[in-house]
């Protein structure tokens, strides 16, 4: 990125090749603008890199989730079972379907779920839960997915920080009954904007694809060949244009390098950070893990903040908790150990564009804020 911007002014910035410009002008050259063959190419490649059966794709990590529940087979009356911390598009989703949240608890030292409290939150009416992949880290439910099972309780995976992580020796995508991928402009993995649902049967993949263009089931061939089209069911608009599609493609064969330029970031901080006192880094595992951020919980989290910023470090908070939003108060509950963390956490700028001294510079300024809060 040609800028004379310092990298850690940016809490998060799109990474790309340099190929992706003359991708795109190659598919607007041929007015492929909607979805076309390119779209189904990168549906196919994202497959393969994934060694899964199918994918989806779809125009946000949102609307993967939205078609995702709504594949399960979730819909009014239903509870989905979701940690408080986590983007609101993931509990916008859930409320798209008709369905409730039941929000529950994280572990302080991953931000993600836990089996048991997945377990002490199952009710009569819960018909999934969502387990969020924060910062990119796989989640193994496995202990409790015979009792998930029985109860036909689906695992629909927010996986929108984990394109590329792996949960053992298989790619994020192979675990849940559902995966949801996001490739918004700062992900692992960008298409400018777009989303890609894994799905666990042909019948889901098939459900799935109706949803995305209006309940319509005739295919694009078929439809410029006959004078009508068969619209089968409920759909939406979330087909991803060829236009985004292109430049995941662009992105895919490069991300061998996107996955260890990344890897290598948050081993750098974890080196300038581990042994300061007052500071505590989020494990996202990183040998199995392409991080999508850098997390540290620190006391007096809003005195550092500032100090951050008017350091000219680019600070952030993922996630204020959901429970404690005003959109969502209807389903509030006590969460201690998330409304805890949520005072606590602060994202540190983490991009492919900074360098070990971007790194350095980040980890001076807070430990200099850190020690003036004390």
């Amino acid at each position: 990125m040609n800028s004379t911007i310092p990298e850690y002014r940016r809490n998060a910035t799109p990474f790309l090749y340099g190929q992706e410009t003359a991708a795109v002008a190659r598919v607007l050259e041929a007015g492929q603008y909607g979805h076309t063959e390119v779209t189904e190419e990168f549906e196919q490649k994202v497959a393969a890199f994934l060694g899964v059966r199918e994918a989806v794709a779809v125009t946000s990590g949102t609307a993967a989730m939205h078609t995702a529940l709504l594949a399960a087979g979730i819909g009014p009356g239903h509870k989905v079972i979701v940690p408080s911390l986590t983007f609101c598009a993931t509990i916008q989703a859930i409320l798209a379907c008709g369905a409730t949240p039941r929000f529950i608890e994280v572990n302080p030292d991953t931000l993600c779920i836990e089996p048991d409290a997945v377990a002490e939150a199952i009710t009569p009416a819960t018909r999934a839960v969502m387990p969020v992949l924060f910062g990119g880290r796989a989640i193994d439910l496995s202990s409790i997915r015979s009792t998930l099972d029985e109860q036909g309780i689906a695992v629909i995976e927010d996986a929108a920080h984990a394109f590329g992580s792996h949960s053992g020796p298989a790619r994020v995508g192979n675990t849940g009954d559902l995966t949801c991928f996001s490739f918004g402009p700062v992900k692992n993995l960008t298409c400018g904007q777009g989303g890609m649902v894994i799905p666990r049967t042909p019948e889901e993949a098939a459900t799935v694809r109706r949803l995305r263009l209006l309940g319509v089931v005739t295919s694009q061939a078929a439809r410029q060949a006959a004078t009508s089209y068969r619209v089968e069911g409920f759909g939406l608009r979330y087909q991803l244009s060829s236009i985004n599609a292109a430049i995941g493609l662009t992105q895919l064969p490069r991300f061998k390098s996107t996955e260890v330029s990344r890897q290598e970031l948050w081993r750098a901080y974890r080196a300038e950070l581990h042994h300061t006192v007052g500071v505590t880094l989020v494990d996202v595992d990183v040998d199995h893990t392409v991080p999508h951020l850098c997390v540290v919980r620190v006391a007096n989290r809003e005195a550092v903040f500032r100090q951050m910023l008017a350091a000219g470090i680019a600070v952030g908070v993922h996630y204020p908790p959901n429970h404690l939003q005003p959109a969502f108060a209807q389903w509030r509950r006590s969460l201690p150990v998330t409304e805890q963390i949520g005072k606590e956490i602060l994202s540190l700028p983490f991009h492919q564009h900074m360098t070990e001294d971007d790194v350095r510079h980040v980890a001076s300024a807070l430990k200099r804020a850190i020690g003036s809060g004390r």
